[in-house]
């Protein structure tokens, strides 16, 4: 049987391919179609020297980048640059909120876990939840060894502290390294840790055991590193001398301690006031905005020695105007000694009750006669600026003045060894 040709020569499926001269007929190519015809025989060429293309070799515990090509109900499907495209459940996506998930588009570049390098379907399982792990974990790796900060959102808590989220890792915040956890009641504490639920702390990793999937965080420490920072930028700055703005951040035995934007510095219980004062409670609260002194900067120690009473007029400059010899004035009895009382005139000025001033008769101790917290009048028999000393009596009616004092000189002494705490004001002993 003749083969079929066509009308032009061509090649006819039930025939066979034209003759030679057939061929020479045929109309030339045009330099497109000569292009074209090129590009197929050097891609023939490449598939017959390599009919199998180099797709890579997936293995168990790689992270790799894909691009999504569907988004399904309850699946993604990604392509990975294998041979078949990968497949992430909705389980494996468990990380992400729900408008993160919505917000995934056609296109958009991904980070997965392989789970399975190929299933009976041919496809690759693939996580999105481990793949955030594994970049979390790496990353907190790099943040514990180099001592640096992270910022995670808290997402629960518990009776022993806050739960974190660090991109798919959770980390536990004990409540001993929050600031702003109360210490007092059990009640106090959860609530405090209620109200914590949603905000972002900042945090520094103290521990980590990848293995036993362990990862503790201290947002105390994370501060104080912070402060540490600023401080050296704030020593260099300060000088003495200076008056600053500050907060009161704590409270302890021995004086508070004051925020001057970023740096912490010790007020002296001696230097919070001219009056007397037993504990800082007595007359500061945390939080409380102060106008402080800078008296000492220590930049090998990092210490910062601050005063309050500095940044006010001393009383003792100017007691000469509200005070004068025989003047009767009222006052509440501070602090008793063997050898006399301390009566409080004002803030930061104190005057001497001595023994032989306040009967008539002769006692054995200041009790006899008045008790700590007393309101009493006395009258002043003698000033003495300078020293910072006021001497009283209880005795209102003038008595002879004239003569020098015979108490003074040991009962000095006396006063001087009983003074008890640094910050008592100076005091006239008579």
């Amino acid at each position: 049987m003749e083969p079929q040709k066509s009308h032009q020569g061509e090649y006819d499926p039930s025939g066979e391919w034209p003759s030679l001269n057939q061929q020479e007929s045929l109309p030339p190519l045009s330099e497109s179609e000569e292009e074209e015809q090129e590009n197929e025989l050097w891609l023939m060429e490449q598939f017959r020297a390599d009919p199998a293309p180099n797709y890579p070799r997936l293995q168990y515990g790689e992270t790799i980048e894909g691009t999504i090509m569907r988004i399904d109900r309850d699946s993604l499907l990604v392509d990975i640059g294998a041979k078949s495209e990968g497949i992430v459940q909705l389980r494996e996506m468990q990380s992400l909120t729900p408008e993160q998930r919505e917000a995934f588009r056609i296109g958009d570049e991904l980070l997965v876990f392989v789970i399975q390098a190929e299933d009976r379907e041919g496809h690759a399982v693939l996580s999105i939840d481990r793949a955030r792990q594994e970049k979390s974990w790496r990353q907190l790796q790099r943040c514990y060894e180099r001592g640096e900060t992270v910022e995670a959102p808290v997402i629960n808590y518990n009776k022993g502290g806050l739960l974190v989220d660090l991109d798919g890792v959770r980390g536990f915040v004990p409540s001993s390294q929050v600031d702003g956890i109360s210490r007092e009641t059990d009640a106090q504490k959860q609530s405090d840790m209620a109200r914590m639920v949603g905000q972002s702390l900042v945090l520094k990793v103290i521990e980590m055991n990848r293995d036993r999937n362990r990862l503790i965080l201290s947002e105390r420490q994370a501060r104080q590193d912070v402060r540490e920072e600023k401080k050296e930028a704030l020593l260099s700055s300060l000088q003495e001398g200076h008056v600053c703005t500050g907060m009161i951040s704590s409270l302890c035995d021995f004086g508070a301690f004051v925020d001057i934007g970023g740096a912490d510095g010790l007020v002296h219980l001696s230097e919070l006031s001219w009056g007397r004062v037993n504990h800082p409670s007595e007359i500061l609260r945390v939080g409380q905005e102060v106008q402080v002194y800078i008296l000492s900067i220590d930049n090998d120690r990092k210490r910062i020695a601050l005063s309050i009473k500095r940044t006010q007029d001393e009383p003792w400059a100017t007691v000469g105007e509200r005070y004068h010899l025989g003047q009767v004035i009222e006052g509440t009895i501070t602090q008793l000694a063997p050898f006399g009382a301390f009566l409080c005139l004002e803030e930061g000025v104190e005057g001497l009750i001595h023994i032989s001033e306040m009967s008539d008769g002769r006692i054995q101790h200041p009790r006899e006669v008045v008790q700590e917290g007393d309101v009493v009048q006395a009258r002043i028999i003698r000033i003495d600026p300078t020293r910072k000393r006021i001497g009283l009596s209880l005795h209102l009616s003038p008595k002879d003045e004239t003569g020098a004092d015979p108490h003074s000189d040991d009962e000095e002494s006396k006063d001087q060894g009983c003074s008890g705490s640094d910050n008592e004001a100076p005091r006239l002993i008579v």
